[in-house]
């Protein structure tokens, strides 16, 4: 597999990026692997680097962007934080990461049995974590189709609620970050949410979430 080129990069669309990552999802479920020489892409990509995807993940130990999209050394930028949440860190970073380095697309990937969505279903407060879980908080709010047991016992409640918090890191990028809505709108660069399933591996886009990338 190459080592990703500054002319490769500027080849692919948000759409072949996209693609790209759901061909690599593909071979990370049928466990097919592409061989790859990471010390290579390591001396390859010594004087910089050029990433086709910025993908926004939590940190839960299963959920590696590198290795369930099958990528390399130099292929994408992954940022990750407990429950894939946005500050202005995180959007200071996809902003360099698209307008400074070149990437092509940004994904928000939530993942199923999420535990900071469990603990703010939970309402959990621990030290510096309950300032983080207050940001996941709304997406608990807004799913409104559970009447009872709204709480991490109730599966169906927390996947409802770790979906709703991925559109809304989508919709929170478009609106807290002028630069990148501006590159979105343009077509330069496109967005999308969806989730891993922890169980399959499988990578989920949610359609609806998609912007200047072709569904």
């Amino acid at each position: 597999m190459k080592t990703l080129t500054k002319e490769m990069q500027e080849a692919i669309t948000p759409s072949i990026a996209l693609n790209l990552l759901k061909e690599g999802n593909q071979r990370f479920v049928n466990n097919l692997k592409i061989n790859r020489n990471l010390l290579q892409q390591a001396n390859e990509t010594t004087d910089g680097q050029h990433p086709f995807a910025v993908i926004l993940s939590c940190i839960d130990s299963r959920t590696s962007a590198e290795l369930i999209f099958d990528q390399g050394l130099g292929d994408i930028f992954s940022v990750r934080i407990a429950g894939n949440i946005i500050n202005e860190d995180i959007l200071g970073s996809m902003e360099f990461g698209c307008k400074v380095a070149g990437s092509k697309i940004i994904v928000v990937l939530g993942h199923t049995k999420c535990g900071a969505v469990k603990g703010a279903c939970d309402h959990v407060e621990m030290g510096n974590l309950t300032a983080l879980l207050t940001k996941i908080r709304p997406a608990v709010d807004d799913e409104i189709q559970t009447k009872e047991n709204r709480n991490s016992s109730n599966s169906v409640f927390v996947e409802n609620v770790a979906a709703i918090n991925v559109n809304r890191s989508v919709k929170s990028i478009m609106e807290r970050s002028p630069i990148l809505k501006e590159m979105i709108e343009s077509g330069q660069i496109g967005i999308v949410g969806g989730t891993h399933d922890i169980t399959t591996g499988k990578v989920t886009f949610y359609t609806e979430t998609m912007n200047s990338v072709s569904h």
